[in-house]
């Protein structure tokens, strides 16, 4: 097996492409002849064969459709006329490829990007010829490789590296595996197993392309990287290949494979579903980084020792470099952005600076040096057509090298180099720098000790605290974890105890922390997360200190620590319109995936919660802003789970969009929404099939299912589907028109109440308008007042009852002058005089609607500006209780003495004289 530090050595692995196009290079230097005066091996080559001067005045690129027409008549040749042709076209194409690369544009990027793609088609038409021809000569022989459905299977050729990323040098080896479907046999007279056959197939594919003849070689193969490396088998099955990756995978190899593509055969989608779960983690795997920064050092002495501080792949701030940065962030981040599975290093790394991982300074200044240094080991390989990337000591080949390069002088190449390399290392070192904690490095061992150190740090109840960690390391629990996880563990406790240290209640915090680390524990990626980013640990800390449900909300989902590591991301106002394209983005590639689906809109809404949480925490919102935000949320996030659940739905009416809606109450249609309130909703749809009621019926189940299923990555939002009509027994959805009927002859007074605050969330637009206008209806409908008083008092009597509070403190929902008593008078100010005063329609809040009342005299202007501000301060008090988990919103009742009265007086005052 190949060590990985031989791996990383070894010249080959990795590519690039940007998305500039190619084109025509203009001639703008030297004619071709004059530029190719640099190489002796293209002046060797037009001596040996001078026909091929003929492309050195070609006006175009060598495309893959000329180079397949080079070889079209390959099926007819023997082995060594096979041979003959695949090197002959590879002197062809190198020349002209050269002479265009040093001739030709002033663009250094345009220049990379058609020698990458030239070489990389050129690869690509040479294995498939040479595999046709090889498969064909065995199948004569021995018949054709069959799986056990009798189908025909093929050997699926897997590009590596620089081959895979189609970033192939001009001297380049190539790295490839083999792999096909399944085991089984071949049909033929003399048949042999499909490994036998696959194997003897690759053998011929090697000898094709790599076997040196007097006219040279076409490439170096390099199978090294297949399973067990050098002893292992040369083509192994699909099933292999999976068992080889989850028993023996290492972590080097994750990098190995990250650039791999199958060249040939027609299984891609079941291979990736083979190497991407190897490759790119489901969650954020920033262990990746200690990895790729062992790795490295690993490297980076081996270059030592091997003196190449001239090799401008491996030297410090040379190709490699720049990869493992592309890379070591792609591995992190991959298994949840899939466009951050690009195989090009410049794709890679303008991915990343979009995504705010690099700053667009570093991102440009990856991607010049990057194109630099590519330029510079094409006019290395120039010289001989050899595998090299060491800069030349004679001087000579150096003038040679710099001519080529468009320097003067070697200096002034040197110098540039020298500049290109540095900004490397800088960027380099910025990612793969050890962070460091300014605070406690270790803690005293002994209980007593320990509790001594903490008490120096502001900890009041430090013989608890210091309890409380000695509970963490001595547990079962941590003492089984891995060696890396324990250490991180032990690692991160003095960080914490620093970060707790700076917070106003350095005990509490703590003991959180603490419950974070230990629920976190057997997740090395989280771990790794929060050693890699201090400054993420301490916005962590920042938050659990002030809100305990932060805590626990955090705790039960640690993939959002991922939105502490960025300060303009976290703290960004929320861009609703945005965030929809992103989470279409984000579902769409995984369709007929159901609970990848739903995991992914779970952890996409519980990002956006966090991001909310963390501004509200520092004092960006409002309260009332805060809810619309949260109600807009839901909305979207509804909008997405029909989308989804239709998209699903078998045997439907129509293919296009539902002509169904969502109706929130409550607090979603209030738009007065929480952290973790339910959603009262109700479906509805219009639509004439006759097979609606029983398919809209299925789609709203499906819909719930989606919102209130627990998966792995939680729970949406509860639901309570009680408010549609007739309540737990009713139909789970209406069509508008039944819904009319309802709400006009048989709904209770407390239906239209609670009508009062719900509203069109999501779904068919037309039938959301319907909705909005048979509220207004019913609301505008004339009210005998008396009766109608009768009706919410009883309710409120009801509600009451219902929630007794055998406390001494007050509760500010429940209690008389509370917040319901609000919600009450003002649902009545609505039922009563809306058919006089259409503003009361308006799904506009009880603050606002307690202002209109006012404005319309229908209670003093006094008494409503007193009564917004209590409910105001009921709901902050609310909000800022649940933040701690309370499960009551009770305080002393002299806190809110003022505000009860003010609330009992508005009571009073609507419902004394009611129709007033």
């Amino acid at each position: 097996m190949r060590e990985p530090i031989a791996l990383i050595l070894n010249p080959d692995p990795l590519r690039e492409i940007v998305e500039s196009p190619l084109m025509d290079l203009p001639s703008t230097h030297r004619n071709p002849r004059q530029a190719l005066s640099a190489s002796r091996f293209a002046e060797q080559c037009l001596a040996a064969q001078p026909a091929f001067a003929a492309e050195l005045a070609a006006p175009e690129r060598f495309t893959r459709e000329e180079m397949a027409r080079a070889l079209a008549g390959a099926a007819a040749d023997d082995e060594a006329g096979l041979k003959r042709r695949l090197r002959q076209l590879r002197q062809r194409v190198l020349l002209r490829a050269m002479a265009r690369d040093l001739s030709g544009t002033d663009v250094p990027a345009v220049r990379l990007d058609e020698v990458c793609t030239t070489m990389s088609d050129l690869a690509e038409e040479s294995i498939g010829t040479a595999l046709a021809w090889s498969q064909t000569a065995l199948t004569a022989v021995h018949g054709v490789p069959r799986g056990a459905a009798g189908d025909a299977l093929p050997l699926i050729v897997i590009g590596m590296g620089k081959l895979g990323g189609r970033e192939l040098n001009v001297s380049s080896d190539i790295d490839l595996v083999f792999v096909y479907p399944e085991e089984g046999d071949t049909d033929g007279a003399r048949a042999i197993s499909n490994h036998e056959f696959f194997t003897r197939v690759g053998r011929k594919v090697i000898a094709l392309l790599a076997e040196v003849t007097g006219d040279g070689f076409v490439f170096r193969v390099d199978m090294r990287l297949r399973p067990y490396g050098e002893s292992g088998p040369l083509a192994a099955g699909f099933e292999a290949l999976e068992n080889y990756f989850i028993t023996q995978g290492r972590e080097w190899e994750r990098y190995a494979w990250i650039k791999a593509r199958a060249l040939t055969g027609e299984r891609d989608a079941e291979l990736a579903q083979i190497v991407r779960p190897f490759v790119f983690r489901k969650y954020l795997d920033y262990g990746t980084l200690a990895a790729m920064r062992a790795l490295h050092t690993e490297v980076r002495r081996e270059v030592a020792r091997r003196e190449l501080a001239d090799h401008i792949k491996l030297g410090p701030g040379g190709i490699r470099e720049i990869e493992f940065i592309a890379q070591a962030l792609q591995l992190v981040r991959g298994g949840r952005d899939a466009a951050l599975t690009a195989r090009p290093t410049r794709e890679v790394i303008a991915r990343l600076a979009e995504r705010r991982l690099i700053g667009e300074d570093a991102a440009r200044i990856l991607i010049d040096a990057y194109v630099f240094l590519r330029n510079l080991e094409h006019r290395l390989q120039y010289l001989d057509d050899r595998q090299t990337h060491m800069l030349p000591e004679e001087a000579g080949d150096r003038a040679r090298v710099a001519a080529m390069a468009g320097f003067a002088s070697w200096e002034a190449l040197a110098a540039e180099l020298a500049t290109q390399r540095g900004a490397v290392s800088a960027q380099f070192d910025a990612v793969f720098s050890e962070s460091t904690e300014p605070g406690l490095d270790t803690l005293p061992d002994s209980a007593e000790a320990l509790a001594v150190a903490l008490s120096a740090r502001g900890f009041r109840a430090a013989p608890d605290s210091s309890a409380r960690i000695a509970a963490l390391r001595s547990s079962q629990r941590t003492l089984q974890l891995p060696d890396d996880s324990r250490r991180r563990v032990e690692t991160l406790i003095p960080a914490l105890v620093a970060a707790a240290a700076r917070t106003r209640d350095p005990d509490a915090t703590l003991a959180r922390g603490l419950d974070l680390i230990e629920a976190i524990a057997r997740r090395a990626a989280y771990l790794a997360l929060l050693a890699e980013h201090p400054e993420a640990l301490e916005r962590v800390a920042k938050m659990i200190s002030i809100s305990s449900w932060t805590a626990e909300f955090v705790t039960r989902h640690p993939l959002l620590l991922d939105e502490l590591l960025d300060d303009r991301v976290l703290y960004a106002a929320p861009d609703w319109p945005a965030f929809a394209q992103t989470l279409r983005a984000q579902i769409e590639p995984h369709r007929g995936d159901t609970e990848t689906q739903m995991n992914l809109l779970r952890e996409q809404h519980q990002a956006q919660i966090f991001r909310l949480l963390a501004q509200d925490l520092g004092g960006m919102w409002t309260l009332e802003r805060l809810a619309d935000h949260l109600s807009a949320l839901a909305d979207l996030v509804l909008e997405a789970t029909i989308d989804l659940a239709w998209s699903q739905l078998r045997n439907r009416h129509r293919e296009d969009a539902p002509r169904f809606a969502v109706i929130g109450y409550g607090k979603l249609g209030g738009k007065e929404l929480g952290y973790a309130s339910d959603l009262d909703i109700i479906f509805l749809y219009d639509d004439p099939d006759e097979r609606a009621s029983e398919i809209y019926t299925r789609l709203a189940q499906r819909v719930n299912n989606w919102l209130s299923s627990r998966t792995s990555s939680g729970v949406l939002f509860e639901t309570d589907l009680r408010l549609r009509p007739s309540g737990s027994s009713g139909l789970m959805v209406s069509s508008i028109a039944a819904f009319d009927q309802y709400q006009e002859k048989q709904a209770w007074v407390w239906e239209h109440q609670a009508l009062t605050r719900a509203r069109f969330c999501a779904g068919d637009k037309a039938l959301g308008a319907s909705f909005e206008a048979l509220r207004e209806k019913i609301l505008r409908r004339v009210r005998d007042p008396v009766t109608l008083a009768a009706e919410v008092l009883a309710m409120r009597e009801k509600m009451h009852a219902a929630h007794p509070n055998p406390s001494d403190l007050y509760d500010v929902k429940h209690d008389r002058g509370g917040m319901i008593d609000v919600e009450f008078a003002v649902q009545f100010l609505v039922l009563a005089h809306a058919h006089r005063h259409a503003r009361l329609v308006g799904n506009l809040g009880n603050i606002a609607l307690l202002g209109i009342a006012a404005e319309l005299d229908l209670i003093p202007a006094t008494l409503a500006a007193r009564c917004r501000d209590a409910y105001r301060e009921y709901r902050r008090i609310q909000h800022a209780l649940r933040l701690n988990g309370a499960r009551y919103a009770r305080v002393p009742a002299d806190q809110v003495a003022a505000h009860a009265a003010a609330v009992r007086e508005l009571w009073k005052t609507v419902f004394a004289t009611p129709g007033a």
